[in-house]
């Protein structure tokens, strides 16, 4: 186990993606600090499956961010993962949904990188990685905060793989195609309602229209591919933007 003695920081990890990449962190030795909501239970459960430590710091607020790296302690892999969606014509976009979205997926990325890079200079080895999508390089209707959030989190990871390239620290980003996950899942009434189209339609004629493989890439492959960047044979790889979305972005 490669990761024995390394300790990772997963936002946004209790559910979808971010435990997909947790758990596939974990089985790989790394000690685990959970990030999310859920239910009390769950959320116990989870910490006893994978040995770890949980933090419900919410990631809009950044006095909390601060509180959770502080309470986190120096941490050698980060991976910020945490998102949320919302679906809707620009002229009838809630104001205080951009500005939620936006904070969650890419202003707390901004604070947790500020907080764990001291750290990771200093031991000279570290790595990020930021939960981009395909919509960090292309973009549908009725996604103005979440395509501008995530060409953002493309951004920010490039600026930060330069300024650490001397370093030991590299910085990349993963950009899924549709996941099947609570989010995806999620945005399908919205999609609906936006649209005029059945939730048939939505999956088969919106999602799976986008991938050429006509398969939801599931959880795994992303928390295998983060864990791929995580391996000493990527101490080159950096401020690079994976794409894992069955060819969508080929196109």
């Amino acid at each position: 186990m490669f990761l024995s003695g390394k300790r990772a920081l997963v936002t946004g990890s209790t559910s979808g993606i971010g435990l997909a990449v947790a758990r596939a962190l974990h089985a790989e030795g790394a000690d685990i600090i959970l990030n999310g909501f859920g239910e009390a239970d769950d959320i116990a459960k989870l910490t006893a499956e994978l040995s770890a430590s949980h933090s419900g710091a919410d990631l809009t607020d950044a006095g909390a961010i601060a509180g959770m790296m502080e309470e986190a302690g120096p941490v050698d892999i980060l991976v910020n993962n945490a998102g949320m969606q919302h679906v809707a014509p620009v002229e009838d976009f809630p104001p205080e949904q951009w500005d939620k979205i936006i904070a969650l997926n890419l202003t707390a990325a901004f604070h947790t990188t500020r907080h764990a890079v001291p750290a990771m200079k200093e031991a000279g080895w570290g790595r990020i990685i930021n939960t981009a999508s395909a919509h960090s390089l292309t973009a549908s209707p009725f996604k103005s905060a979440y395509n501008a959030s995530k060409h953002g989190i493309a951004g920010f990871t490039k600026t930060i793989a330069l300024e650490l390239a001397q370093t030991g620290v590299t910085a990349n980003c993963i950009s899924p195609g549709y996941v099947w996950t609570p989010l995806i899942e999620g945005q399908i009434p919205d999609t609906m309602k936006a649209r005029g189209l059945t939730r048939e339609e939505v999956i088969n004629d919106v999602l799976l229209a986008k991938q050429p493989t006509k398969k939801f890439v599931q959880p795994e492959e992303v928390g295998a591919l983060a864990v791929f960047l995580c391996r000493p044979e990527t101490g080159n790889v950096t401020g690079a933007n994976w794409s894992i979305d069955g060819g969508w972005t080929a196109e």
